[in-house]
């Protein structure tokens, strides 16, 4: 690998810039990095801004796997900016069919993806989840009680919502180069009947609404920051998978 000086990277005129945003490898970033890349001649530079930090650990063999060379990285504005310089097969037209292959891979391994949790059940109305390296206590599957020791399963799906579409929207606005002063979201569930869930009356249990309202501070332009937040809902797998067995509202507010 060969590592250039900050004033060699600064006179570079990358061939083609793109925003990774703050995915990194396992999350995507790969995938995208294939693609751009495909818009580069053999021998060309890429530049990626990043503002994922684990990138800057996990592009050296990302690059030495995938033949390509990573030239640097210099801090950028709210980022860092990664140079990559496209590897040369053969031929031109061996590299790009190497290239494109590699990118097929890729995008067919992902499609193919399982998420693999365990659950055990514990003590009293609690279960232990484990996931990769993670692992968290629930409580009862729906609670309406004031306190309890640990959350219920249907705030916990009402948290994994919210959490995926702020951070999702996070993730769109930085790719639009949006500033966001901060994000902040409510989210509500009423379910059709958790008397049916409790086996005090025959009915429906499922969710009957759910609503989650977004507020943003920004002084950028407002129809960018909504059409960021439209495309977040919309690529989002969890809101996704509830707006087709729910009314699910998604609104959003400039504060």
């Amino acid at each position: 690998m060969t590592t250039l000086s900050a004033d060699d990277l600064l006179a570079l005129s990358p061939d083609r810039v793109f925003d990774g945003g703050d995915l990194d490898c396992g999350s995507g970033l790969a995938l995208l990095i294939r693609e751009n890349m495909l818009c580069v001649s053999p021998g060309g530079v890429l530049e990626m801004i990043s503002r994922e930090p684990t990138v800057a650990d996990e592009l050296p063999p990302w690059c030495r796997l995938s033949g390509h060379e990573l030239l640097g990285s210099l801090p950028g504005q709210g980022g860092t900016r990664f140079f990559l310089r496209r590897g040369v097969a053969v031929s031109r037209g061996e590299a790009a069919e190497a290239e494109r292959l590699a990118l097929e891979e890729d995008k067919r391994r992902a499609r193919q993806y399982e998420w693999r949790l365990r659950v055990r059940a514990g003590e009293g109305q609690s279960s232990t989840v484990y996931c990769r390296n993670f692992s968290w206590t629930l409580g009862q599957p729906a609670s309406f009680e004031e306190r309890d020791r640990n959350p219920s399963a249907v705030e916990a799906l009402l948290g994994a919502l919210g959490a995926a579409l702020a951070t999702g929207y996070a993730t769109e606005c930085a790719r639009d180069a949006l500033e966001i002063d901060d994000i902040e979201l409510t989210v509500k569930g009423r379910l059709t009947n958790i008397l049916a869930h409790l086996g005090m009356e025959e009915g429906d249990p499922s969710f009957a609404a759910i609503e989650v309202r977004c507020f943003a501070s920004t002084l950028d332009d407002e129809g960018k920051a909504r059409a960021a937040w439209e495309r977040a809902v919309a690529r989002s797998p969890v809101a996704a998978t509830l707006a087709r067995a729910v009314d699910l509202k998604a609104s959003f507010t400039i504060a």
